[in-house]
């Protein structure tokens, strides 16, 4: 500025006027030079304080988004998203309370994980525990379940809470669906890491249940309480490897669009009545999905294995050692003859016999899933959890198997 004052100076002094109207300009002019460097000097300091107002506030602006997204990011791996969203939009949703609500709740569960586990090291099963939830949860929140629980290997999903849904029934269905075909991948990826094959069960019910924010001031979770959530898990608890069982409620919720495989009668722990489960093969309608998994062909043997086996359930678990025979071999069942019948989901655990000591001594686990009425005490049972050594022997069999299958 200045510079231009200068300027303006020189015009005055070379400008064609009177004398005293020169003097009477430059006693006016140096008035208010003082007064227009001063306000020159605040319209600088004016200028300079908004430019830097306004980088201050671009930078408290780029801060409290990067915060944001990292805040979302921590909370998104303990919340599920519908959980997080509804705390940020409405903060009042952080009370302690909770309502009656509709829900669809879905448990999973690896078959003979805790078998497996306690072969492999602690990093093994960390890594194996993360291969198969990174795929899990990216299905579950495709179809908008909300993760209310990782316990272990297990999974408890809730449909229909935090936010509501009129299709909650068949949402959780083509959810379960999609995971146990997604468990293809699961087992591609462990098989590059050198991780052992995994198989799931799903159990679904449909049921009342109270859910909010339940514990103290210090420390509350979003969770759902009533007694459909321990009965899922008890419908959880009769599958086997890739199979989908579901509560009668949730059948008639989900009407005609259901593919029903097989159903049963089962009798719970606790329970004064028997209850009726089904198995889901597909579901028609919008999703339009059905299991891929293939189960493959049983094979008669050159001859028996015989075994010994002691019975997981009832009044008599674990309480007599008895003796049974493998008479046909796939890669997941067995048909056993026992001694004796055995009820139908019923558990056993089994040992080889007369071979050597160590690979007797090796447990392996098996559900019962069929009786085979024509074949007097014959039953089909799906194998739970096989360590390798046991799976290495039984392949040897079936390599030298009669290779055609059961007609």
């Amino acid at each position: 500025m200045s510079s231009d004052l200068d300027k303006l100076k020189d015009i005055i002094e070379q400008t064609n006027i009177a004398d005293d109207e020169k003097e009477v300009i430059s006693k006016l002019f140096s008035k208010n030079e003082k007064e227009l460097k001063a306000l020159h000097f605040k319209l600088e300091r004016a200028l300079k304080d908004k430019n830097t107002l306004s980088t201050l506030l671009s930078h408290t602006s780029e801060d409290l988004e990067k915060s944001s997204e990292l805040i979302k990011k921590m909370f998104g791996r303990y919340l599920s998203t519908e959980v997080m969203n509804s705390l940020l939009e409405d903060p009042s949703a952080l009370e302690l309370g909770g309502e009656r609500r509709k829900v669809t709740i879905m448990m999973t569960d690896l078959r003979g994980f805790t078998a497996l586990s306690e072969r492999l090291n602690p990093e093994q099963v960390v890594q194996m525990l993360n291969l198969y939830f990174e795929i899990m949860v990216d299905v579950i929140l495709q179809y908008k379940g909300t993760i209310n629980e990782i316990i272990g290997d297990a999974l408890l999903v809730i449909f229909g809470a935090p936010q509501e849904m009129s299709d909650r029934t068949q949402r959780a269905i083509a959810c379960a669906i999609e995971m146990q075909n997604a468990m293809a991948k699961v087992n591609e990826q462990n098989r590059e890491q050198g991780l052992p094959e995994l198989e799931m069960g799903i159990g679904l019910n449909e049921t009342e249940v109270i859910v909010g924010n339940i514990g103290s001031s210090k420390r509350s979770k979003y969770a759902v309480v009533g007694s459909g959530v321990n009965m899922t898990s008890r419908i959880e608890s009769y599958t086997v490897g890739g199979q989908i069982f579901i509560s009668e409620s949730v059948r008639q919720e989900a009407e005609e669009v259901l593919r029903i495989d097989a159903q049963r009668d089962v009798l719970p722990k606790g329970a004064e009545t028997p209850l009726r489960i089904y198995e889901v093969g597909g579901i028609a309608g919008p999703y339009n999905l059905a299991l891929e998994g293939e189960e493959s062909a049983l094979v008669a043997l050159a001859r028996k294995i015989p075994l010994r086996y002691t019975i997981l359930e009832g009044i008599n678990v674990g309480k007599k050692e008895l003796k049974g025979s493998v008479i046909r071999l796939s890669k997941n069942c067995a048909e056993i003859i026992l001694d004796g019948p055995i009820g139908v989901l019923t558990n056993l655990k089994m040992n080889l016999v007369d071979v050597d000591e160590k690979l007797s001594g090796r447990d392996f686990y098996g559900k019962v899933i069929e009786r085979l009425e024509k074949k007097g005490p014959t039953q089909l049972v799906h194998f739970t959890s096989v360590p390798p050594e046991v799976a290495s022997y039984f392949l040897a069999f079936r390599k030298h198997a009669d290779n055609r299958p059961e007609a």
